[in-house]
């Protein structure tokens, strides 16, 4: 029996040239062919604003796109998180969709006194990012701050757990081989369910 995912591309530039886009193409595929159930969620072409205020992020419901990505991410058991790296961290449309995504009554539960409660609990993930630098220099010089940051202050404050992570250094030099490798590697992760 196939698990059910959401593939949450967070690439902001709908242009489908993009190696990002690719990646989350083969992972589909992976995953479709290995009898797993995928609902895909593309950021960049999504309508919805800034949060600009507390009120705004506790009162008022998601935008419609966003509603739909929160239905995605309520009904699947694995979320496959991709997006590109940039300035160090996630771009700000991405970052934007998070903060509509993962509203409080649907992410978690403010109980006044205490730690809210997790609302997305028995959802594993896998985050992939892309970056122009050595993977291997992101995750050891920068100590992969970021990344850090989304896994423990976004998705495990809703309760999402294990996360796994996937790095892909050096996207703009890696030529068509390092390409195609990466795409098998995200097909052979989507066929896994991963």
């Amino acid at each position: 029996m196939g698990r059910r995912i959401a593939l949450i591309n967070g690439h902001p530039d709908p242009d489908p040239r993009h190696f990002d886009h690719a990646l989350a193409d083969a992972y589909a595929e992976g995953a479709a062919a290995a009898g797993h159930e995928v609902r895909r969620v593309d950021v960049g072409p999504m309508r919805f604003e800034t949060v600009r205020s507390q009120r705004e992020f506790e009162d008022f419901s998601a935008p419609p796109d966003v509603a739909e990505a929160q239905r995605a991410i309520e009904w699947a058991q694995h979320l496959l998180i991709l997006y590109p790296l940039w300035l160090g961290g996630p771009p700000g449309r991405f970052k934007m969709f998070l903060e509509q995504a993962l509203r409080p009554g649907f992410a978690f539960d403010s109980a006044g006194e205490g730690m809210p409660k997790k609302r997305l609990t028995g959802r594993s993930a896998r985050i992939v990012v892309t970056m122009g630098m050595p993977a291997f220099y992101y995750r050891w010089v920068w100590r992969a701050h970021s990344l850090k940051s989304l896994k423990r202050d976004a998705l495990g404050f809703c309760g999402i757990g294990p996360v796994r992570t996937t790095l892909i250094g050096g996207v703009e030099t890696i030529g068509d081989a390092g390409r195609s490798k990466w795409l098998e590697r995200l097909r052979a992760l989507g066929a896994r369910g991963e």
